[in-house]
């Protein structure tokens, strides 16, 4: 299946079409205006841990929405989550056993579904401010980092933060810090600028996730907290059922960016 040519001006719900026929490529750039979603699925028993996980850590863990136990679709999301992410991950006792295009023959009646919010919905303002988005240009994923930076743990629940992290002109970066601030509710500012071995990151070549940086002469190393953070938890903490979205393949909403924008 071909991707679109300028999948930017897609609605949500057709890209959540051409998702659900199978089509598998990171999201960033898609759907301009439309709210990005991580979404991470946990058994019922441990969705008040997740829901602490996430009141604890609200920088990478924003929650937009929680589903009910087995619910598919909520005020968010007109369609199906079991089917209209292009890719999903799926962990057994922490450990990654699958990476479907659709998470119907692990589907339980007792999961939880969290919505968090995602960095890819203020990359939009920082195009329209002039500020360049590496990673888009290149039509790459974001890279993203394990940091050695803790997470507050709940419950059975730990893990280290993880973070996204855009190279932006150094004239340019007062500007992405005060773009990004006004989106809170999805990872909002930077956690940090700069120098990468500050956060425990030895080689910027290399993530954990998504794929390796372009970085130009000129260009600052700029972090943000990253809706990722939930699958190194479960990595480390090991619950019995993970399903996530594949890291760089989001959920696209019903939900428009201006609703999380303050002034």
């Amino acid at each position: 299946m071909q991707i679109p040519h300028d999948p930017g001006s897609l609605s949500a719900a057709d890209a959540r079409a051409l998702f659900r026929d199978g089509l598998a490529v990171p999201t960033t750039g898609w759907c301009a205006g439309s709210t990005q979603a991580n979404t991470i699925t946990l058994p019922k028993e441990y969705a008040f841990d997740f829901l602490l996980f996430a009141q604890r850590n609200p920088k990478p863990c924003p929650v937009l929405d929680v589903l009910d136990a087995g619910e598919v679709s909520g005020a968010l999301l007109a369609g199906d989550l079991r089917t209209d992410i292009p890719r999903y991950r799926v962990y057994r006792d922490g450990e990654l056993v699958d990476e479907p295009t659709d998470v119907l023959a692990y589907w339980r009646d007792d999961l939880v579904t969290f919505l968090l919010g995602c960095s890819f919905t203020f990359e939009h303002p920082l195009l329209a401010a002039g500020i360049p988005v590496r990673h888009l240009g290149c039509g790459r994923n974001v890279p993203m980092y394990v940091t050695g930076r803790r997470c507050r743990s709940a419950g059975r629940l730990a893990g280290p933060l993880v973070v996204s992290m855009r190279p932006i002109p150094a004239d340019r970066v007062a500007d992405a810090v005060r773009i990004s601030s006004r989106y809170p509710a999805v990872h909002g500012a930077p956690v940090h600028v700069g120098d990468p071995r500050s956060l425990g990151i030895a080689d910027l070549d290399r993530p954990e996730f998504g794929e390796p940086p372009v970085i130009e002469e000129g260009d600052v190393p700029v972090f943000w907290a990253c809706g990722v953070t939930p699958q190194a938890m479960v990595m480390e903490a090991r619950p019995p059922l993970a399903i996530t979205h594949a890291p760089g393949y989001m959920l696209i909403t019903d939900a428009r960016d201006t609703q999380y924008q303050i002034p």
